[in-house]
């Protein structure tokens, strides 16, 4: 339990650095973005398959089409939304929509996974669901009214990032559902060598968009310098960074905690995630958040670790009639 809290923890601190790059890069879309991570990320596979060739080559055609899925919902499209979310309207909200996924996930895998990894009593799942929950609207709230407070505050564009936040919300409920199926029922596969099939399963997606972009944008005769914009070096660091630090080793660390704790449990700690977004965001703005922040971070907090606590019970078989 403690390792795989510690694992998922650290793909938390991995994964808020991708609500980062949205904001250092205004000027870039979010399609070059998404696809400019994932090119990086698979670009990183690549040496890192060849140690791994061994047992990359056990894998089935199953295994790589389950990866291809995985890397086109839970990755691309994932980012996509996220990025174009965070563009349209500003870093706190998209982050605070996406840190309903412990309560979203949490409730799908209670529902849907109890024959497998046993049911958490509703009852007992409920104080930390709450405390999230409130945590999470406590945390929103301070953002809409510093948002309501702004003269120039263009409400149909925040009202597209929150659709987008939420289309991100749907992905990634999907994914770490399904990424949970395949690490559970191959407890004999390693979580690196997963991760680093996902990435190779982007990197052809992510190159033919990346392509698909720069077209599109000679096409539509857009003054936007191609291939790599008009802070190539600063992007492509950016973009190389987020790949290693949010892409592979956020995902082999979010596999290492898929493969020690019930998905219902490691569903909740993506709050972590939800955590070290908020902190890089207001380190970025250079200021300290509000009480009511702090009050909402302090709750988020004691959910995660009430949920730790809680135990899955197997669910009782029933008597065949005979």
């Amino acid at each position: 339990m403690l390792t795989g809290t510690l694992f998922a923890l650290t793909a938390g601190l991995m994964w808020g650095l991708v609500f980062v790059g949205p904001l250092l890069l205004p000027e870039y879309s979010p399609a070059l973005q998404s696809f400019g991570r994932y090119l990086a990320f698979g670009l990183i596979a690549l040496p890192l398959a060849w140690f791994d060739r061994a047992r990359l080559a056990q894998f089935t055609r199953a295994d790589w089409r389950e990866a291809l899925r995985l890397s086109i919902v839970g990755n691309i499209v994932y980012y996509l939304c996220l990025a174009a979310a965070i563009q349209r309207a500003g870093g706190p909200l998209p982050t605070m929509i996406i840190g309903t996924l412990p309560v979203v996930i949490a409730i799908s895998s209670n529902l849907r996974d109890a024959a497998r990894d046993g049911r958490l009593p509703w009852l007992q799942l409920a104080p930390s669901l709450l405390l999230i929950a409130a945590g999470i609207s406590l945390v929103n709230q301070v953002e809409i009214e510093a948002m309501r407070a702004q003269p120039d505050a263009d409400l149909g564009r925040y009202a597209s990032g929150a659709l987008l936040a939420i289309c991100a919300v749907v992905c990634w409920t999907w994914y770490p559902l399904r990424n949970a199926d395949w690490l559970r029922a191959h407890p004999d596969r390693s979580p690196r060598t997963w991760a680093t099939a996902q990435g190779l399963a982007t990197l052809p997606l992510a190159l033919l968009g990346y392509a698909a972009s720069w077209a599109w944008l000679s096409a539509s005769g857009s003054a936007f310098p191609m291939p790599f914009g008009p802070r190539p070096v600063f992007f492509l660091g950016l973009m190389f960074a987020i790949g290693l630090l949010a892409s592979w080793l956020g995902t082999l660390c979010w596999n290492e905690a898929s493969q020690r704790l019930p998905t219902t449990l490691v569903g909740q700690l993506i709050v972590f995630e939800t955590l070290a977004a908020l902190s890089y965001a207001f380190m970025l703005r250079g200021q300290w958040p509000a009480p009511a922040t702090l009050g909402g971070i302090a709750l988020l907090v004691v959910g995660v670790l009430w949920a730790v606590r809680a135990r899955p019970e197997p669910l009782v078989a029933q008597a065949h009639p005979d």
